[in-house]
């Protein structure tokens, strides 16, 4: 059964950062998944600045839809799989509907896929490191779309963060194994 690894921080925390340097530190054959679709400039420039960190011999899967698929192909050649990052597969989910407005199918959606992730990290016999953005900290959005993204992106986070076997939440570049300090409670 496959270990699942969640790294969760806010924007420019660092989380990638350690993400990456624990998939090197303890992965012999690393695969990223990469969710991001470059729609702009800016995105180009955060994809970049990924890619350069990123050994060479790393294999990297596109992945922004049906991701589980990804994970389970790259399970089959790589002890080590690094998902950057669940909130913009989140994102990319919610903005590929033609309406965002039934909350309730958008949160079957959701669990479906987190569902099939969850599955495939098991199935593999490595490790899966899951990046996530903390959407939840900040005021609440104006709109629809926005509310709606924190929402779901603040249930999946739970929803891996009950699955994972380690969660690290990074701030300052500093990560901290928020799992072991946990408390546990039985729902």
């Amino acid at each position: 059964m496959g270990k699942i690894v969640l790294v969760t921080g806010g924007a420019r925390s660092g989380k990638s950062r350690f993400a990456e340097s624990y998939a090197a530190r303890y992965g012999k054959s690393v695969a990223y998944i990469a969710t991001a679709e470059v729609y702009d400039e800016e995105m180009a420039f955060r994809v970049q600045l990924h890619q350069k960190r990123r050994p060479a011999e790393w294999q990297t899967y596109e992945a922004p839809f049906d991701a589980h698929n990804a994970l389970q192909e790259a399970g089959e050649k790589h002890d080590m799989i690094l998902f950057d990052c669940l909130t913009l597969y989140v994102s990319n989910l919610l903005c590929s509907l033609d309406s965002i407005e039934d909350s309730h199918r958008n949160y079957l959606l959701a669990q479906e896929k987190l569902e099939r992730l969850i599955q495939a990290a098991r199935a593999h016999e490595g490790t899966a490191i899951f990046v996530t953005n903390e959407v939840g900290s900040g005021i609440v959005p104006e709109n629809h779309l926005s509310r709606e993204y924190r929402d779901i992106a603040g249930i999946v986070n739970q929803w891996m963060g009950r699955a994972a076997d380690e969660v690290y939440l990074v701030t300052c570049g500093l990560a901290v194994n928020i799992k072991k300090l946990a408390e546990s409670w039985e729902e």
